[in-house]
């Protein structure tokens, strides 16, 4: 059976050491992703991503290297959303880090993969900004 990929590339004007604590850590999650989060970056622990009541995910880590990548498996979550993996490449260039971003194993190319596929990029955007600059986007107001 096919599935569907989301992939989005950026540079973030930061060491990957301070990306990598902002994609890992869950009060760093909470500036520029979720609602309230739990877990820790470590490979076979659980993550909790609450956006809402009717939004309250369930995930685990199944790659982690400092500095370097990691990757979740969503394990409870929607219909879509529980067969895919999402993660994050980390490499040091002159300015910053190159951030390669892919969310993988979407069953379907439907109207939930392509609004996800949108919504990433812009809280990619927002996680650079709190990165770089220290925005913050109030929950209330991210895609």
């Amino acid at each position: 059976m096919d599935s569907f990929s989301i992939y989005h590339n950026l540079t973030i004007l930061s060491a990957p050491q301070k990306v990598f604590e902002a994609i890992t850590h869950p009060e760093h999650l909470n500036h520029w992703w979720t609602k309230k989060c739990s877990g820790i970056p470590r490979e076979g622990e659980i993550y909790n991503f609450f956006f809402t009541a009717e939004y309250d995910w369930y995930s685990e880590v199944v790659k982690c290297k400092t500095n370097e990548q990691f990757y979740i498996s969503m394990t409870e979550s929607d219909a879509d959303w529980d067969s895919t993996t999402f993660g994050f490449d980390l490499k040091a260039i002159s300015d910053g880090t190159q951030l390669n971003f892919s969310h993988r194993g979407w069953p379907q190319c439907n109207e939930h993969f392509k609004r996800s596929s949108y919504c990433w990029a812009i809280l990619l955007l927002g996680l650079k900004s709190y990165v770089e600059k220290g925005i913050i986007v109030p929950f209330e107001e991210r895609q």
